[in-house]
């Protein structure tokens, strides 16, 4: 029945938009922990525009630790190293719970179908 049909590729588009946002997150954290690895000039429009747009990201975990700096200007920012973990756990759960109810969700249906 294409009802059916529709209802089972919901839940996998709802999953795949779920991972491609996270993606994103996890990809924009990974190059702000690089550019502040490598003492990245804010001068640079780029690297500006990295630290602004990943700042609203990073508000939750903000002064969670402290951002030790090495010799030569290289910043090892453990807040968004955390972060990044946390978002990827997050994730992780989310993708789960939604496995789960498409799961159940399917047995029902054919239960309810027979």
């Amino acid at each position: 029945m294409l009802v059916n049909r529709v209802y089972s590729y919901i839940p996998r588009l709802i999953e795949s938009l779920i991972n491609f946002v996270l993606s994103v997150i996890e990809g924009f954290l990974g190059l702000r922990i690089l550019l502040k690895l490598f003492g990245a000039s804010t001068t640079a429009p780029f690297v500006t525009w990295m630290y602004e747009t990943t700042q609203p990201l990073l508000y939750p975990f903000q002064g969670m630790f402290p951002s030790p700096k090495l010799p030569e200007g290289f910043i090892i920012e453990f807040s968004a190293l955390f972060a990044l973990i946390a978002y990827a756990f997050m994730g992780y759960i989310a993708t789960e719970a939604l496995e789960t109810l498409i799961y159940y969700g399917s047995r029902r249906r054919k239960k309810d179908g027979e």
